[in-house]
């Protein structure tokens, strides 16, 4: 463990160092981050507005609560590996990565990890605008917020393993954006960041329970918002728990089914 944090470290100065050289593309990426869920806010906020002020037991302020949070935990949440790792096998990249002493995923862990700690300030700013401008409501549960951050973690963890195992299916198929695709659609309509997934109805409620996406990006800003029971709350942190090991098990299993079919193609 002590050499592992070592290896951490020296990765999260490299990948910040790499990152600070490009930052006009970090800046287009935060640009992606907002646009989205900005969009969806006015949306939803002028539709709340044309309805008398409440759509499915959210106001404007509410509405504007909600999608401000979920900006900033989509954020904290997202990976870009299941792009990557097609072209680091395509390439011929991935080679250099299996001859190192550990496994790839802690350099993934690290360089994603780097980049939020340099964008996350600016994404801080970025939601203190939108406050001021959609003036949010907020209901704080003091248990509900302490609860968030170990949710927030998990989803996380959830996310990270999850796309990390689904990339892995370049070790078959080379080009795989059709299956990310599929993915993200998927991900965008049963996370919550199309709408809250109360407004939606009740077969695709279910669906999204079932589904590991609300528990990656709705669930922690469901939360922090209050709009949880306690037994609520458990339950879902006992879905992430039980997502995050059925993700660890299944990218054990695909790993070492991949690196027997792995064949680096070259540019």
């Amino acid at each position: 463990m002590k050499g592992l944090g070592a290896i951490y470290l020296q990765q999260f100065s490299t990948t910040l160092a790499s990152q600070l050289q490009y930052r006009a593309v970090l800046f287009i990426w935060l640009i992606g981050q907002v646009l989205e869920p900005l969009i969806y806010l006015v949306v939803w906020s002028a539709v709340s507005r044309s309805t008398g002020g409440n759509v499915g037991g959210f106001s404007a302020g509410e509405f504007s609560a909600y999608f401000i949070l979920l900006m900033l935990i989509n954020h904290s949440t997202f990976t870009w590996i299941m792009w990557e790792q097609e072209y680091r096998i395509r390439l011929g990249t991935f080679s250099f990565a299996l001859l190192k002493p550990v496994h790839p995923i802690h350099s993934d862990i690290a360089d994603n990890v780097s980049y939020k700690l340099i964008t996350f300030p600016v994404m801080l700013l970025v939601a203190l605008a939108l406050s001021l401008a959609f003036h949010p409501e907020f209901h704080f549960a003091p248990w509900a917020v302490m609860a968030f951050f170990p949710a927030l973690g998990l989803a996380f963890l959830v996310r990270f393993l999850l796309e990390w195992t689904l990339a892995m299916t370049a070790f078959w198929t080379t080009r795989v954006s059709a299956i990310n695709q599929v993915y993200f659609v998927l991900l965008l309509f049963f996370s919550g960041q199309i709408a809250p997934l109360s407004l939606l109805p009740g077969p695709i409620q279910a669906v999204a329970s079932i589904l590991p996406f609300r528990w990656m990006i709705s669930f922690p800003a469901e939360l922090f918002l209050g709009r949880l029971t306690p037994s609520q709350a458990l339950a879902g942190l006992a879905a992430q728990v039980a997502w995050l090991a059925g993700c660890l098990i299944l990218m054990k299993i695909i790993w070492r089914a991949g690196l027997r079919v792995y064949s680096a193609v070259g540019a």
